[in-house]
């Protein structure tokens, strides 16, 4: 059987929670909550974070490591392929110059220089090495370096490259030296 409080209402006796804080009874709803479960949860997520923030860290750390030590040894071994292959070349020049100490043919001692000079322009074109045009080429100061100026021969050849002192290069499309030229004004 129901009760009626004083207000009229119907009221549960297996039920002790009084909704009034001026009336008694055994629990209040205003009475705080325990967060002692989600205050744990809260630390145990904390802790987590900062073990995962840890572990990136020192993972970060380690790829730095891994990286300057494997960048490192690139540039120690980076030519080793092209001065393996020149080896063949300072090979020939050292038969070359036995070959000129022992003959009197100057013809002979050119042909086999040539031979070692054109075995050289043709294993550093294999690597992707490009000579520049620039005789008779207009100057470009991206290009070449104006060593000097002279008067031109003739006059289509002013502001143009008359003389070549040093040929530049280009590695795969990219300037690697610039030409040192002389331009005619």
């Amino acid at each position: 059987m129901k009760e009626k409080d004083n207000n009229g209402l119907e009221n549960n006796p297996d039920m002790d929670i009084n909704t009034d804080e001026n009336l008694s009874g055994l629990t209040h709803l205003n009475e705080p909550v325990s967060d002692n479960s989600e205050l744990e949860k809260i630390k145990t997520e904390l802790e987590e974070a900062k073990d995962k923030y840890l572990r990136s860290i020192a993972e970060l750390d380690n790829f730095k490591r891994r990286n300057a030590k494997e960048r490192l040894e690139l540039i120690q071994t980076a030519g080793r392929e092209i001065i393996t292959d020149l080896l063949d070349i300072l090979d020939d020049c050292d038969r070359a110059q036995n070959q000129m100490e022992n003959s009197d043919s100057a013809k002979d001692n050119r042909e086999g220089a040539l031979l070692v000079f054109n075995k050289l322009r043709n294993i550093l074109q294999a690597r992707g090495l490009k000579v520049m045009k620039s005789i008779n080429e207009e100057f470009d100061p991206e290009l070449h370096d104006a060593i000097t100026e002279i008067a031109a021969p003739s006059k289509d050849l002013r502001g143009k490259v008359v003389d070549e002192i040093a040929k530049g290069y280009y590695l795969n499309d990219k300037i690697i030296r610039h030409a040192k030229v002389v331009v005619g004004k």
